[in-house]
């Protein structure tokens, strides 16, 4: 298994990385603020105006560190990464796959039911924590439309199929979203899910952590040997990293979600720390930003009883372990694909 390393997120703006033998150095106007060893790091990710010596990129690139760039609001640009990792044979047969639609359907249809069912916990643990009252109820009837809509996907499924299944699942989990919330609904409410741009607080709040999550689950991809643009769940689209979509269906409500709902419902982001521009697109401003990012690192160190392995792992491996037994099962060494289920 591989061994969890912390990821370096870089937002103080005009940052410069660079190497010093086996350190990463960050300077902001020449002096030094932060000295991390390489082999601490799994991946740097850097946020509007940072930039990264050659040699730097070419330590990184040696041990495996990946280096992402993304605007200041979360926007992903680019990537930096040495030699493709895995065998030629693991890719070959991804690409192959990709090709198959009967085993996409399958793939697909697991991924899709694992997402349903972590949904439907998310609103069940919710409404445990609720005395009797309409926000219960409500939390419960959705809930129990979701466990509808797991029964109602076939088992030969066509992937139009699934996707439909998962659409609609889609919008009764975020017809229950509001109801998730239960502290400064003046500044943070949901009435639906908006994106390029999010519309409001908490949509913005979302999309931030699901272009985290998204990162996260491209670099385990790309660790194990994969190609996170071929996935089976989501259609390949030039510059889309279709499998790391996939995978990160099965994570979306159990980490980026609650973390969300957490963060809002304990008051550690304000309504003041977003703001509205001239288009309607909401933004967070620096200091949002960064609470975001200690309590998403923190979230990830917290352990939790894998269900396939029936190991204790990081919140933070779980794309690691993930993505290994999506290999594991293309190569032929699983029978089938254990999503991660949360219970």
């Amino acid at each position: 298994m591989k061994r969890l390393l912390n990821t370096l997120y870089i937002t103080t703006q005009k940052s410069y990385l660079a190497r010093d033998g086996e350190t990463v150095v960050v300077r902001v106007e020449r002096e030094t603020k932060l000295r991390v060893p390489i082999h601490n790091l799994g991946a740097i990710v850097c946020f509007g105006r940072v930039s990264c010596s050659p040699p730097l990129m070419e330590l990184c690139s040696q041990r495996g560190v990946l280096i992402s760039f993304l605007s200041e609001r979360g926007r992903f640009f680019a990537r930096v990464t040495g030699a493709v990792n895995g065998n030629v044979l693991l890719r070959r047969e991804q690409y192959r796959r990709g090709d198959d639609n009967a085993f996409c359907a399958s793939l697909a249809r697991d991924i899709v039911i694992a997402k349903i069912a972590n949904c439907r916990t998310v609103l069940l643990r919710a409404a445990r924590e609720r005395n009797e009252s309409p926000s219960k109820r409500s939390l419960e009837s959705a809930a129990r439309r979701l466990a509808g809509d797991l029964d109602a996907i076939p088992e030969n499924a066509p992937l139009d199929t699934v996707r439909g299944c998962e659409g609609d699942a889609a919008r009764t989990y975020f017809g229950a979203f509001d109801e998730l919330i239960a502290a400064q609904k003046e500044a943070f409410f949901f009435h639906h899910r908006s994106r390029r741009p999010p519309l409001d607080n908490m949509n913005a709040l979302l999309s931030f952590l699901y272009t985290l999550l998204t990162q996260d689950v491209t670099a385990a991809l790309e660790t194990v040997g994969l190609d996170p643009a071929v996935g089976y769940l989501h259609r390949d689209r030039p510059g889309r990293p279709g499998l790391a979509l996939d995978l990160m269906e099965e994570f979306r409500a159990y980490l980026a979600d609650r973390l969300a709902l957490s963060l809002v419902n304990r008051k550690q982001v304000q309504g003041d720390g977003f703001t509205i521009t001239e288009s309607g697109a909401v933004h967070m401003d620096d200091d949002t930003r960064r609470t975001v990012l200690v309590a998403y690192q923190e979230r990830k160190k917290k352990e939790i009883q894998h269900p396939f392995l029936n190991e204790k792992v990081p919140v933070g491996l779980l794309p690691h372990c993930q993505a290994l037994l999506l290999a594991r099962y293309l190569r032929g060494d699983l029978d089938a694909y254990p999503p991660f289920f949360w219970k």
